[in-house]
């Protein structure tokens, strides 16, 4: 018994043809299945979020104080003063930076991902690319909105354009690297607390060694720790430096470009080279 379709002819003769243009896939198809990945999921979101209210609520706090103290700043930048709030902030990045590849591993999405993606080195910038837009986005726009308000309550100190600059722009792109930096050691440990867990020690470890260097052989081994820390990197953004000797000006943000760069380096080898 022939059905009606099969009269008419409706079923085709040779090869199939999609209505849908096929064409290779290239980098912008990555970005843009990253991008829906990374603000659909429900860690993006508490995890920014709440570096936004650190940033908010630290800062205004801080004004507040100031200026119900009504202390002498001098030529000291109000702008300093949203410093803790990007430093609490930070451990939201990094926790955002570790989730953005490390989950993947937990829960076996990278297959799919690599699936759909063979290419790995592809997959691995496209996740940099937008971890890394975002994240400068958002802090350097809610840093200058910040500041703003701080210099709206605080009508003590001098904030020049340079002191904008680096304590919006300059401390997005520091924290973004940073970031970058904990997605790079996410690639390379594969497991969400493993990876969580070095990089706040990267963060904390050497301010603690440098606090129980007592012995005079240790001081410079110390200052070094104590200067070169990530929290006292971030200070010297926000004209806040633990010594004149330590980096100053634009370093911290090379001196951080350098280690993501070196760390991003290892993941695009280790994804390369190693299962999944």
């Amino acid at each position: 018994m022939t059905t009606p379709y099969q009269q008419q002819g409706a079923y085709p003769q040779g090869a199939y043809d999609s209505p849908i243009p096929v064409r290779a896939a290239h980098l912008g198809d990555a970005l843009a299945s990253e991008w829906t990945k990374i603000r659909s999921v429900r860690s993006t979101l508490w995890t920014l979020g709440v570096m936004i209210v650190l940033m908010f609520g630290i800062g205004l706090l801080a004004a507040v104080a100031v200026s119900a103290a009504e202390p002498e700043l001098g030529e000291e930048s109000v702008l300093s003063l949203g410093f803790f709030g990007v430093l609490l902030g930070s451990i939201c990045v990094i926790t955002l930076g570790v989730l953005t590849i490390a989950s993947e591993y937990g829960t076996g999405m990278i297959r799919t991902t690599l699936t759909a993606c063979p290419s790995r080195s592809r997959v691995l910038t496209a996740k940099a690319t937008v971890f890394f837009l975002l994240v400068f986005v958002i802090t350097t726009v809610t840093a200058a909105i910040v500041g703003a308000l701080q210099t709206a309550i605080t009508d003590a100190g001098v904030s020049t354009g340079e002191d904008w600059f680096r304590a919006t722009v300059g401390a997005g792109l520091f924290v973004a690297l940073l970031g970058l930096l904990s997605l790079a050691v996410g690639a390379l440990i594969r497991h969400s607390a493993g990876a969580i867990t070095v990089m706040i020690g990267l963060v904390l470890l050497p301010l603690v060694l440098a606090m129980f260097m007592f012995a005079d052989s240790l001081r410079p081994m110390a200052e070094f720790l104590l200067e070169y820390s990530i929290p006292s990197q971030l200070g010297v953004l926000y004209d806040t430096p633990v010594s004149d000797e330590g980096p100053n000006g634009w370093q911290p943000l090379w001196i951080m470009a350098g280690m993501a760069g070196a760390a991003m380096a290892a993941a695009y080898l280790s994804l390369d080279r190693r299962d999944v």
